[in-house]
């Protein structure tokens, strides 16, 4: 097998995707991928739109909020076992600390303090 040598030595550092994807077997672990990825993908639709709910938030937000970082994390996560997504007690803390700024929620002004919250 030959060394694959890319052309920045801190890539694999600082983006792990270019380790691991010029090794990957399409055929091989391809289907399983494509399955895990759809039954992940299938439960994080309505979880994440309920979490947003309890944060007072439109349910776009929340499938933002659980989709987004799957990808952003296949690009730049090193763990295999991790797990990324929206947590219920995140969303509580997030509607109950935004609520007692007194905005209407899904208002504009409610959807600005969740967003800075949430960085």
């Amino acid at each position: 097998m030959t060394k694959i040598v890319l052309p920045w030595p801190l890539a694999p550092i600082l983006l792990p995707i270019t380790e691991w994807l010029p090794k990957y077997n399409l055929k091989e672990m391809g289907p399983s991928d494509l399955t895990a990825g759809l039954t992940v993908f299938v439960f994080l639709v309505p979880q994440g739109m309920a979490y947003s709910l309890l944060a007072g938030m439109p349910p776009i937000y929340g499938l933002y909020s659980s989709i987004v970082p799957l990808f952003i994390y296949a690009v730049l996560g090193t763990s295999q076992q991790l797990s990324i997504g929206p947590m219920a007690i995140t969303s509580l803390l997030l509607g109950v600390t935004a609520q007692s700024y007194g905005f209407e929620e899904e208002s504009a002004d409610y959807i600005n303090i969740v967003i800075n919250l949430s960085l």
